[in-house]
């Protein structure tokens, strides 16, 4: 038998590559003569960076850059092993997990320091940059990262704006123009998993400003300032972000390095999956196992396991996904290929336990399922 086994990260509590250990355990406690073959995958979250680089014999590297509270940070950046692509993941620069909650507030985090890092590729000779846009802290349309490419945006007064979703309520105009010749002769990718727009209803700062944060009064004045910044962009950029899907990943730095960049927005999954060349190992496999923290309906738009199933079904290869919980999941999940859906645990837990043992909880529940579909072939 032989088993792919490429899940996503279970965020919070395992890598996507200690995920992916912690299944071949399982597989091999039920069928140790089983050929295993572990690529594990992400979406533009957690982790892209690590898997692109992994995937292309590349290596992580590091630097100094402006973190989301304007403070100075280390952040990891990789380079495929030809030293032709650069991997940026926008949370190592600007993530949420660089900002206690106590200080979360997108009104003042900035995304400058994923501009600084693609600076860096730029500045190394990258033909082609990959940016990776799950877990933000900002929601500063990419007006900080702008800044720190070399753009001027500027208040009523011919002053730079300040950093984070404030500055664009002050925005005014933007100058600058001729530095998006800079990104003439490179490739930028963007590695989306939402289709969310720029502002209004189902924008960045409703439905995602929040969790960053944000007060209500701040979803507010972050949406108007958003739209208004749609509008400068296209008067003084002649870009039109205003009906861009996936505008509003990353509070708006979608729309930002479309803007700013010329970057295509294309599903993460469907980058890092094309990368890592699962279609051929797909072909060779009689069984995928793939998971992540949380399945629902949600998991239909870009998420690991859906992406995958979509794959493995054109190859008439069975799915099985263990996800740490399940949520409100339809026929349609099962439809786009996934065979059967097993949750990590198998009685009741809290949930700091769950995330604390994942690992072991993994492996067990890889056990459990292998086991009965063993059975029932016997």
């Amino acid at each position: 038998m032989n088993i792919l086994i490429a899940p996503n990260s279970y965020k919070g509590s395992l890598t996507g590559f200690e995920a992916a250990f912690a299944i071949e355990k399982g597989v091999k406690s039920v069928f140790p003569r089983a050929k295993t073959l572990k690529v594990p995958l992400a979406d533009g979250g957690d982790g892209t960076m690590e898997i692109m680089a992994f995937a292309t014999g590349g290596k992580i590297k590091s630097a100094k850059v402006t973190g989301p509270l304007k403070n100075r940070i280390t952040a990891k950046y990789g380079v495929s092993g030809d030293g032709r692509v650069y991997f940026i993941e926008m949370a190592e620069a600007s993530g949420l997990k660089l900002v206690p909650e106590k200080k979360r507030n997108p009104m003042l985090t900035t995304t400058r320091g994923v501009g600084e890092l693609i600076n860096i590729a730029l500045s190394s000779g990258a033909k082609k940059i990959v940016v990776g846009i799950g877990g933000s802290a900002t929601n500063d349309g990419g007006s900080g990262m702008a800044g720190a490419l070399g753009f001027k945006l500027l208040n009523r007064h011919g002053k730079e704006i300040s950093g984070g979703g404030s500055g664009l309520i002050e925005l005014d105009r933007i100058e600058g123009r001729e530095t998006l010749d800079k990104f003439k002769n490179i490739e930028i990718v963007v590695a989306c998993d939402v289709t969310n727009p720029l502002y209004g209803r189902s924008g960045a700062s409703r439905i995602f400003g929040p969790q960053k944060g944000a007060l209500p009064w701040m979803t507010a004045a972050l949406d108007t300032a958003l739209f208004k910044y749609a509008k400068i962009i296209r008067r003084d950029l002649g870009i039109d972000v205003s009906g861009l899907k996936g505008g509003g990943a990353a509070g708006g730095l979608g729309a930002g390095l479309y803007a700013f960049t010329g970057a295509k927005l294309k599903k993460g999954i469907n980058i890092i999956m094309n990368i890592s060349g699962i279609e051929e190992k797909l072909k060779k496999a009689d069984l995928v196992i793939t998971g992540e923290g949380q399945l629902d309906n949600q998991s239909m738009y870009g998420k690991v396991p859906v992406g995958l199933a979509l794959l493995a079904k054109k190859y008439g290869v069975p799915v099985l996904c263990i996800a740490g919980k399940i949520g409100d999941i339809n026929e349609k999940i099962y439809a786009a290929g996934i065979s059967a859906v097993v949750t990590l645990v198998d009685g009741p837990i809290t949930l700091e336990n769950s995330m604390k043992n994942a690992s072991i909880l993994l492996t067990a529940a890889t056990a459990r399922t292998l086991k009965a579909i063993k059975n029932i072939k016997l």
